[in-house]
């Protein structure tokens, strides 16, 4: 699969997309003091109950085998859905503490790139 230009927009617009909203989530909902002693005591309220899912997310370290995955499976077989599946999950992965796994894969994301293509192997054996 060659990425053409509108591709590799895509992807960084998912990219930064992905980078904002789990920024957001960190700064704003998860480290944010008063939210936090309010919802200490298991208090109702949608930032109470997505600052707890999203703790629970983050424990389970359930981004970054997201990430993991996705681009193992793009290294294998490449295509735009899963490198964006791969692309979100690593933004999101890296800035919300599994920074381990996420890094993993762009190491794979990278590998993908560096992949050389079955069209070029054709060219070259002619």
């Amino acid at each position: 699969m060659s990425f053409y230009r509108q591709h590799i927009l895509a992807i960084l617009l998912i990219a930064c997309a992905s980078f904002c909203v789990a920024l957001c989530l960190r700064y704003l909902l998860i480290e944010n003091s008063t939210i936090g002693e309010m919802c200490e005591g298991w208090a109702s309220g949608w930032a109470c109950a997505s600052r707890r899912t999203i703790i629970m997310v983050v424990q389970s370290v359930a981004l970054g085998w997201i990430a993991l995955l996705a681009a193992a499976l793009n290294l294998l077989r490449p295509s735009l859905w899963k490198c964006s599946l791969a692309v979100a999950a690593t933004s999101c992965g890296l800035v919300l503490y599994n920074a381990g796994l996420a890094a993993l894969a762009v190491a794979l994301l990278l590998l993908t790139l560096a992949r050389v293509s079955p069209k070029a192997v054709c060219m070259r054996a002619q």
